[in-house]
């Protein structure tokens, strides 16, 4: 028995399934989970010092590889007085004015300390500035655990096989409609048979938690015009997008302004944080200013504070960043595609800058019903095989990849090759 399975055994006697999270489980995929022990670069290491090529990245943070020299150094820098206050201090201050000046339609910000408490704060704003209850979610966008998203929930709900909660109860879940991703037409009957009653309306603007799912032409567009005529805000949850697809997120890709957006991952460079904000008239509900409450003993923590201006300064100042990622993203998705028509294997591969799926389906998939059609006992064999040569995935076929500057052209090519090794090997033992 290895160490991570000793960890393991240890870790189901003490934790609901052993993890924190549900989909580090393995359950999807089968197995035992690696326990990490330390990363650097484009490597993880686990208790037993084995190095795998890392395609997750902390799902999604460490867009410049693990352990980026100036964040590390603005953490150590920053220990030095103190972990935190519960008091107001200059980083946060900083921090707002960078997050405004690279994503336009930030006019003021509140910290948090999750994506999920961003996604629950931005919803009770809508509603509390709309003076409406209803929501419109997606099928299989996930936003976090709050009792509002889990209905038909994605990523980690999908994975074990329990797309709504117990514990959400009957109210929570009546105010929550749902419509396919990427279907207007079925967000216009909900805004027509719900009239007045909407206060927003949430998404991620490219989905990453049923697997990397892009909109279709159109589909943004037609949302923010659903929202401007029905009196509804339009929410982007960009946790994993933000600063990710671009410099000012997937709305500045994709030129839509939306009225809220919720951000995590990248802004705390690793460190736990989110962030919620947009246009001042409605973030000005927000108490102290207004009477919608919302508050967090650590939000603003000036540690997660120091890592994630490190990180979006390195951003802001090298937007080459972007170039290269794309490149990368590219090569990569490229030699996959390539690998499929090769070995006559037809499956999706779904790409958008240095996120991609590839889903083990000959559908295309824009949605969440689609997404389903996947073959998951093929996944798991091909993830396992995929780990066996050193490539590190995320356990779920429902998860999107990250990619990070860390990746040289030598292990893109190194990961190519596995990755068609690694696929025959699935195949054939099918």
């Amino acid at each position: 028995m290895n160490t991570s399975e000793q960890l393991f055994e240890k870790a189901k006697t003490l934790i609901p399934g052993g993890v924190n999270s549900p989909v580090r489980a393995f359950r999807a995929v089968g197995g035992t989970p690696l326990f990490i022990k330390s990363a650097k670069g484009p490597y993880i290491y686990d208790e037993d010092g084995r190095q795998y090529i890392e395609l997750i990245n902390s799902w999604g943070p460490m867009i410049l590889g693990h352990a980026f020299e100036p964040v590390e150094k603005a953490v150590r820098d920053a220990i030095q007085n103190s972990f935190s206050f519960g008091a107001p201090t200059r980083k946060e201050v900083e921090m707002a004015e960078l997050i405004t000046t690279m994503v336009p339609s930030f006019e003021k910000v509140r910290m948090v300390n999750s994506g999920t408490e961003a996604t629950m704060a931005a919803i009770r704003v809508a509603q509390g500035f709309t003076g409406r209850d209803k929501i419109i979610k997606f099928e299989g966008c996930y936003h976090g655990h709050g009792d509002s998203f889990l209905i038909a929930a994605g990523s980690g709900a999908m994975t074990m096989g329990i797309p709504d909660s117990p514990g959400v109860t009957r109210a929570t879940a009546a105010d929550t409609l749902t419509a396919p991703y990427n279907d207007l037409a079925a967000v216009e009957e909900l805004f027509e048979n719900n009239q007045n009653q909407i206060a927003a309306l949430i998404l991620e603007p490219v989905v990453g938690n049923m697997g990397c799912v892009l909109p279709e032409p159109g589909f943004l567009e037609g949302v923010r015009t659903l929202c401007d005529t029905y009196g509804a805000l339009l929410i982007f949850d960009e946790v994993m997008t933000g600063f990710r697809l671009a410099k000012g997120g997937a709305q500045e890709r994709f030129g839509i302004t939306p009225d809220l957006t919720t951000l995590g991952k990248i802004i705390g460079g690793g460190m736990p944080v989110g962030a919620y904000g947009g246009r001042a008239d409605i973030m000005n509900v927000v108490s102290p200013v207004g009477p919608v409450y919302q508050a967090g003993t650590l939000s603003g923590n000036p540690i997660a504070m120091s890592a994630g201006l490190a990180m979006l300064q390195h951003l802001h100042e090298h937007p080459d960043v972007y170039t290269r990622l794309e490149s990368i993203g590219d090569k990569l998705t490229s030699g996959f595609r390539a690998t499929l028509v090769k070995n006559g294997l037809n499956f999706t591969i779904n790409h958008i800058g240095s996120m991609f799926t590839m889903f083990m389906t000959d559908r295309s998939v824009t949605n969440f019903s689609e997404a389903k059609s996947c073959d998951l006992p093929l996944f798991g064999r091909y993830f396992h095989a995929m780990l066996n040569r050193g490539v590190y995935l995320a356990p779920s076929q429902f998860e999107s990849l990250f990619l990070s500057t860390a990746l040289t052209d030598e292990l893109v090519d190194q990961i190519i090759q596995a990755n068609e090794e690694s696929l025959l090997e699935a195949v054939s033992n099918g």
